[in-house]
């Protein structure tokens, strides 16, 4: 699914991380997730792309055909019974189980606490051939604050991605909505294979990747879908002739290994995880793949696991959730026309944006900032409504004739290029390589010109995001169907934990619907009226306590409950500062990436 500039889908964490460096300040409230969505122009349920693309309700399978003829490259599918993978993947958690993790002092490069402590485990690139090349995945722990009684082991994060860290995950442990879980628990985060240390993936120059300024209209022209489609086979080719045969191992099923590997390593019988984002998709295959493994796990803005939505119908459903929380933005922005005077009426506040886009297209602001980073700084508006109040207070400055703000806002970061364009790597690679992809560029500009007359803020910029896995030339795996069943029969893991909210634009709220209705004895937790994006740790007492309850007793609240949503932000009366006045403070995690 379409990251925002690569910085990827990073979850509830990272986004508190990102709000601080930008603001200087201490990081707002988390974000939030929810319950069943009310009827909305936007709904992805709500009516039909048109005859071309089917419906994006539901019911998947309506986008089209059936996901095998998305495209004829090599689709594999996980069989059953004991694979060489399989062999693989125990002969590792063994190796790894008797070395452990030698963990001392972090490298100054993670900026981590200096309470926290640093290692890594040794995976195998191929889980058929685990005696071959190996990968070393960064991994960082902060012990557990509580009395030594009360301790129950490491509870390993993932912020999602594809491509995103959990390195920084130790440094919540002191934080509020966090503490209770600390006191309990070793926090422990890692790098996936592929991401910043852990064997880096690159498929172009860094420099290259993030240059700005950039225009990209919001319905382009056929002459600008020519470029797109070129850049998208140019992408393609880079990740192909840098990783070489590496390419096909960055899977979501090498993460669900990786991750048992890495429970061995930290000397758990059993594993404890929180998965954000993507990290609920590829939490939800472990489950699947090892359920005797799982002691407990709370999946947090959950994914759609519908082998049917991975991964092209995911960015359409995705595209068409976004324009949803687009509008919220507007009707939010309008009801505090006193403080922003961008308009009383979301249609006025529309104005005012694409006022300000048409200016940009002509003059970037700052040199930096065109349309493109015009919309991937206002796509966190989908993410967090804890951007709301910031993206108005810049939107009306640039319109006053103040640059400033704008440009701090939304230029490109030149220390973050290298990181920004590995975790663009990563997401592409794992995304790709996970599911056939249609092959037909037809088939692509017919979806998404249909979707673009109900949901234009997002849908060509995905397009452009995930393009090159039409032209991709590692093997295209069937993802693999989760639940009870999907993983050989091999049975079903405890009860686990699902956070949703009603109005998340990220990971639409029908995707854990679909995950809860797969896992028997899962519970559902929905932010009702809610669409921020991630929400354990945030704001909402209700959403935490069930979530405290779960980690510390593994009890869960029955089936499905809901809790009413957080407080709306409110307005201040302070803008965000130019960049000469910009805070220093910088962190490893400095954007918001689009799940998957």
């Amino acid at each position: 699914m379409r990251a925002v500039r690569l910085y990827g889908v990073l979850g509830p964490l990272s986004l508190a991380l990102a709000m601080t460096a930008l603001l200087a300040a201490p990081a707002p409230a988390a974000p939030a997730h929810a319950a069943s969505p009310a009827a909305d122009p936007a709904d992805p349920a709500a009516g039909s792309l048109g005859p071309a693309a089917g419906s994006l309700g539901p019911a998947a399978g309506s986008l089209g055909p059936a996901a095998g003829s998305l495209g004829a490259g090599a689709a594999t599918a996980p069989s059953a019974g004991s694979t060489a993978e399989d062999r693989g993947v125990a002969l590792a958690a063994r190796r790894a189980a008797a070395r452990g993790i030698d963990f001392g002092r972090c490298p100054a490069v993670e900026e981590l606490p200096g309470a926290t402590r640093c290692g890594t485990v040794k995976v195998p690139l191929d889980y058929a051939h685990p005696r071959s090349a190996q990968l070393s995945l960064t991994v960082s722990r902060i012990r557990a604050t509580g009395p030594r009684a009360r301790r129950q082991g490491a509870l390993v994060y993932n912020p999602g991605g594809p491509g995103a860290s959990g390195m920084a995950f130790p440094t919540y442990a002191g934080v509020a909505g966090f503490r209770a879980a600390a006191e309990a628990y070793d926090f422990v985060g890692y790098a996936p294979r592929g991401v910043d240390r852990s064997g880096p993936l690159s498929c172009q120059d860094p420099a290259a990747f993030a240059k700005a300024p950039a225009n990209f209209p919001v319905h382009p022209s056929a002459a600008f879908k020519r470029k797109m489609i070129k850049r998208a086979k140019a992408y393609a080719r880079g990740c192909a002739r840098r990783a070489g045969r590496a390419l096909r191992h960055y899977t979501t099923l090498n993460n669900a290994r990786d991750l048992d590997v890495l429970r061995a390593a930290l000397g758990e019988k059993r594993l404890t995880f929180v998965g954000a984002s993507y990290g609920t998709y590829y939490g939800a295959v472990y489950a699947t793949l090892f359920p005797t493994h799982v002691r407990r796990m709370v999946f947090d803005s959950v994914v759609d696991p519908d082998p049917r939505q991975i991964w092209y119908r995911s960015n359409l459903r995705q595209s068409l959730a976004f324009e949803r929380r687009w509008r919220d933005w507007h009707r939010w922005v309008a009801r505090h026309d006193a403080v922003y005077h961008l308009g009383d009426t979301a249609a006025e506040v529309f104005a005012s944006y694409e006022k300000a886009r048409r200016r940009l297209a002509r003059h970037p602001a700052g040199g930096k900032v065109g349309t493109a980073q015009l919309q991937d700084a206002y796509l966190q508006t989908g993410y967090n409504d804890a951007f709301w109040d910031v993206s108005a207070h810049a939107l009306a400055a640039y319109l006053r004739g103040d640059t400033g703000p704008l440009v701090t806002l939304a230029a490109p970061d030149p220390t973050r290029a290298v990181a920004e364009e590995n975790g663009n790597a990563v997401y592409t690679a794992v995304q790709c390589n996970d599911a056939p992809w249609p092959r037909s560029w037809a088939r692509w500009n017919r979806d998404n010109t249909a979707l673009a007359r109900r949901a234009p803020f997002e849908t060509w910029d995905n397009v452009a995001m995930n393009l090159p896995c039409a032209y991709w030339s590692a093997p295209r795996r069937r993802p693999l169907r989760v639940g009870p069943g999907g993983g050989a029969g091999r049975g079903a893991p405890p009860p686990v934990l699902l956070l949703a909210a009603e109005r998340d634009a990220a990971t639409p709220y029908a995707g854990a619907k679909e995950l809860w209705r797969r896992l028997p004895g899962s519970s559902l937790v929905t932010e009702r009226k809610a669409g921020t994006h991630g929400l354990w740790g945030g704001p909402n007492d209700c959403v935490n306590a069930y979530v405290d309850t779960y980690l510390l007793t593994g009890r869960t609240p029955g089936r499905s409950v809901s809790c009413a949503p957080r407080a709306a932000p409110e307005p201040t009366t302070w803008s965000l500062p130019g960049p000469a006045q910009a805070s220093p403070a910088t962190s490893s995690d400095t954007g918001l990436r689009r799940p998957v």
